[in-house]
């Protein structure tokens, strides 16, 4: 929905940049200059008229497919007892990798906890709605006017660091350095969480490639989803080696058996 007309203002006092983004050239004036302020909101024109209202666009995010309301978002975390602000959003902190992050600042005298705080969300809002990282921070950022200032929220770092634990074999070894690479983390640990590392279906795809090109299996991309794990994984590319070497020692029992014969 856009509006125009004698009554449309300037622009944004001393705000050249959100000026420039809001107030845009009318293509439908003959009046030299003539602009139309883009209000952000969407709406449909009925046959008699009127005018539908059917909600904001720049708080309906296209995130791996799926369509979210950022605003219903930010409403089930501000439901925790103990969240007293939030904001969701999509970063795209690397070319291609959009994901849904959200922000969160505690009660006066509550704490927060990342692990806490995604499984209320989870029982809460379908898997597409659940952000890939959740940011704790002691207050969110604020304009003059009182709006949060998005280009001061940090990007986020892995809430999974701090629970840190190395991989202890060479299948999780390699599972790990593999979804390091393509998560662009600087570590992972055998207890992390694929997809709440930031992770998604087209991440999933190439690690899965990766992980069976690199341990010389045969891996289904399912196994990710099953498994999602950097331990579980491992796990998982064990037992197929063994079934392997199986098969392998069962064709060759047979080969013996029929040259005897």
């Amino acid at each position: 929905m856009y509006v125009g007309g004698d009554c449309l203002a300037r622009g944004y006092f001393h705000r050249p940049d959100l000026t420039a983004d809001r107030f845009v050239p009318d293509p439908f004036s003959t009046t030299p200059g003539a602009r139309l302020y883009r209000t952000g909101d969407l709406a449909r024109s009925l046959r008699d008229g009127s005018l539908e209202y059917l909600g904001r666009v720049d708080f309906q995010v296209k995130v791996r497919g799926f369509r979210v309301e950022l605003g219903e978002v930010e409403a089930m975390l501000c439901q925790h007892p103990h969240v007293r602000e939030a904001l969701a959003m999509v970063r795209e902190d690397r070319p291609g990798d959009r994901r849904l992050v959200a922000y969160a600042a505690p009660r006066s005298g509550a704490s927060l906890e990342v692990p806490a705080l995604r499984a209320f969300l989870k029982e809460r809002l379908p898997d597409y709605m659940v952000p890939s990282a959740l940011v704790l921070m002691d207050a969110l950022p604020q304009t003059n006017a009182g709006k949060v200032e998005r280009s001061r929220l940090p990007v986020p770092t892995g809430e999974a660091e701090a629970l840190y634990v190395a991989p202890r074999t060479p299948e999780e070894a390699a599972v790990a350095a593999v979804w390091a690479e393509v998560l662009g983390v600087a570590q992972v640990g055998v207890h992390d969480h694929f997809f709440e590392r930031g992770g998604h279906s087209l991440l999933a795809t190439r690690a899965t490639f990766r992980v069976g090109e690199a341990l010389g299996v045969t891996l289904p991309l399912r196994s990710l989803f099953e498994e999602p794990t950097v331990e579980g994984l491992a796990r998982r590319v064990t037992a197929l080696k063994w079934a392997a070497q199986a098969a392998v020692v069962a064709e060759s029992g047979e080969d013996r058996e029929q040259g005897e014969l």
